[in-house]
């Protein structure tokens, strides 16, 4: 994988380079300071990993993050616990509290490689098997409307029944075509191609109303671009 790091403390930049430099799945091309030199570096290279501070001078981490039109995957690192829900409602793949240990590191990075292999594995053309109790349901990406989650649940919504799964959404969005289903609210995902009507704070599918998230709006106005 290729990854980035950026953090204003040249300390955590050392201590993220040396970690990195122990796994051999791992190539981190540069490290910044800056922030906004390394937004010119993501103009013009394409990056699979960034560690990414959350507190730093000019802008924050998670704004950072936001203002991205093609999102990597990211790790968040930083000194301040309370940061944790934003990042995970930004389906970071882990957040590192300073000072982390080597263990730690290489525990967030097996998680990125994961990830990043179920993006890059040749997806169904069609279909996605889900389970469901002790059965694997066949669910077609055409049928599905929208997924909500409710605890350690996900309803997939569909146009003629509902299926109910325990997963994470984390894991469901490397089931589905990122270029098809979108996340909009910490707890919905949205089939892009099913969506009626946009509105400031929500979105319609056939008559049910869907919030959308600060959090995730700008992701939503950048996928209907396309």
């Amino acid at each position: 994988m290729k990854a980035i790091a950026i953090d204003d403390e040249p300390i955590a930049l050392a201590i993220i380079k040396s970690h990195a430099s122990k796994l051999p799945f791992l190539d981190l091309k540069a490290c910044y300071t800056d922030a906004f030199q390394a937004l010119e570096y993501l103009q013009k290279e394409s990056i699979d990993l960034i560690f990414l501070d959350i507190k730093m001078p000019d802008i924050s981490g998670i704004d950072f993050f936001n203002s991205l039109s093609k999102k990597p995957l990211v790790i968040f690192t930083t000194a301040y616990s309370e940061h944790a829900v934003t990042s995970f409602e930004l389906d970071a793949v882990d957040y590192l509290l300073k000072p982390f240990s080597l263990a730690r590191f290489i525990k967030g990075c097996n998680k990125a490689l994961e990830m990043y292999n179920f993006r890059n594995a040749a997806p169904a053309a069609d279909h996605v098997f889900i389970k469901t109790g002790y059965e694997q349901v066949k669910l077609m990406f055409d049928d599905i409307l929208y997924l909500e989650a409710t605890g350690n649940y996900v309803t997939f919504v569909m146009k003629d029944k509902n299926i109910l799964s325990r997963s994470t959404f984390n894991e469901v969005m490397n089931l589905l075509p990122i270029e098809n289903f979108i996340r909009v609210h910490r707890s919905y995902i949205v089939a892009l191609n099913k969506i009626d009507k946009v509105e400031k704070q929500q979105v319609t599918i056939q008559g049910k109303f869907i919030p959308v998230s600060d959090a995730f709006a700008q992701n939503l106005v950048n996928a209907l671009k396309k």
